[in-house]
Parts: C-alpha cells; sequence; structure tokens
C-alpha cells in the first residue's frame, strides 16, 4: 500500500494527540475520543501528525507531552482527568513544563456549584491544575461553560467520550484554518498495476497527497486512490492526471 505523502505547507498546522490509561491499553475500554477527534480536526483543516497511548504513569505523560508540544502546533490528551487515584494527567502535564500544581480558585467554584449535593471533597482535585495554566472557554467566551485547562499548546481533556466531545466543541473554533480539499478515483486493477501511475502523479504534484488503499473482494474496485491538499485546483489537477494515466481501468471518480 502506498502511503500518502506528507502535507508539506508551511501554514497547515500540525496536531498530536495523546490517549492516557491503563484500561485502553489493557483493552478494557476501546477508545473513541482520537477517531472523533481526527476528523473534527480535518474538517478545520489541522494536519493530526501522531497518536499515541500511554498508561497512567506520570513521567511517561510527562515525557509523551513534552515530546508532542515540541513538535506538532497543537497537542490534545485524553483522559486521565478527575477526582481518582489514577488520574494522574494534570500534575504530569505540570511536570512536562517544570510548573507548580496549585488550586484554581474559580475551577473550586464551579465545582462545588455545579455539583451542589452530589460533591464530595475530593472532587476538588479536578480544580488542581499547572500554575500558570490557561482556562480556556471557547469562541464566544462563555464563562458559565466548565473550561479546558490549557498549558502552552497542550488542551488537557477528560477520557469520557460525552465529556470529551462537549469539551472540544466548545473551543474547536480556536483550531480553524484552512481547508482540506479531497477527490477520489477507484481502480478495478490492484495496487501492482497502477504503482507507476500513483508514483508519477505523487512527483508531479507534491503538494498532493495520495493514498492508495485496497478493498474488499465484494467490492466494484479494488483500489481507492485519494487525493488531498490545500490547493484545491492542485487537488482537481492531480485527478485528472491519474484519470489519463490508469485509463481503462477507472472505475469511477469523485
Amino acid at each position: 500500500m502506498l502511503p500518502p505523502a506528507p502535507l508539506v505547507e508551511p501554514t497547515t498546522p500540525t496536531a498530536g494527540i495523546l490517549i492516557i490509561g491503563d484500561e485502553i491499553l489493557s483493552g478494557k475500554v476501546e477508545d473513541a475520543n482520537a477517531p472523533y477527534l481526527l476528523r473534527e480536526l480535518r474538517h478545520l483543516g489541522v494536519a493530526v501528525r501522531r497518536i499515541e497511548v500511554v498508561p497512567d504513569v506520570p513521567d511517561e505523560i510527562a515525557v509523551a507531552v513534552r515530546a508532542m508540544s515540541a513538535r506538532f502546533a497543537h497537542v490534545f490528551s485524553s483522559g486521565g482527568v478527575g477526582p481518582t487515584h489514577d488520574d494522574v494527567t494534570m500534575p504530569a502535564v505540570a511536570a512536562a513544563f517544570g510548573m507548580a500544581v496549585e488550586r484554581r480558585p474559580e475551577l473550586e467554584r464551579l465545582i462545588r456549584d455545579s455539583m451542589a449535593a452530589e460533591f464530595h471533597e475530593r472532587d476538588l482535585r479536578m480544580a488542581d491544575i499547572p500554575a500558570g495554566a490557561r482556562l480556556e472557554y471557547g469562541q464566544p467566551a462563555d464563562t458559565r461553560r466548565w473550561p479546558v485547562v490549557a498549558v502552552n499548546n497542550v488542551y488537557v481533556l477528560p477520557g469520557v467520550p460525552s465529556i470529551f466531545r462537549r469539551k472540544f466543541d466548545g473551543i474547536r473554533e480556536l483550531f480553524r484554518s484552512g481547508p482540506f480539499f479531497s477527490r477520489a478515483v477507484y481502480s478495478r486493477d490492484g495496487e501492482a498495476s497502477i504503482a507507476a501511475a500513483l508514483d508519477a502523479v505523487v512527483e508531479e504534484f507534491p503538494m498532493v497527497a495520495v493514498g492508495s488503499y485496497p478493498q474488499p473482494v465484494t467490492a466494484d474496485h479494488k483500489v481507492k486512490i485519494t487525493l488531498d491538499g490545500r490547493d484545491a485546483a492542485a487537488v482537481e489537477r492531480a485527478q485528472l492526471s491519474l484519470y489519463a494515466r490508469l485509463g481503462p481501468s477507472v472505475v469511477r471518480k469523485e
């Protein structure tokens, strides 16, 4: 399978996704947050460059956070945020940047007010965040909304999918960039037969990502070829070039 070429435009913001939790690595829970975030970030024009899964080990979380923060424009973590013993993401993020952990008064008030009769002192662990962290309320800002804790370019999100989505949706407009444009060509011939044509298109259009994906035997085609990029005209030309090179092997294009 021919892997997609990287989109190398300097204006394309990049992202890393860090999934935290022993339950993911043990197979007890299937992660739903990374697939969701992949789709949403693509719609926003952000290119995800890495997904990493680490256990509930503060040192490992800190190392991953520090590495991703230095490499990508945005980093999104999922999991390890809550009142229990294995919720260690906040102190790990603080350690990644050499920060202390402090109790943030506005978060304490929000926890007490929102939980009311269900409040337990242990819940206040969720108000302990890295000193100097930002509280992102989204655009437009709504201080009634539970904020996302952000440290530098790292956005700390919970692991529960429904809450993860709600919190990301509140800040999603912070990350909007230019859109990606996509086209596809479907081939009745296998990858070996069309590899030379793909190579030629990759060389001809270096700013277009070309991906080749074999399909199930029940499909009406053997390979789906995708073409993606920020320049709509270049993507269109790349598709036409591939269409012409493949000739009768094309089942359809879209």
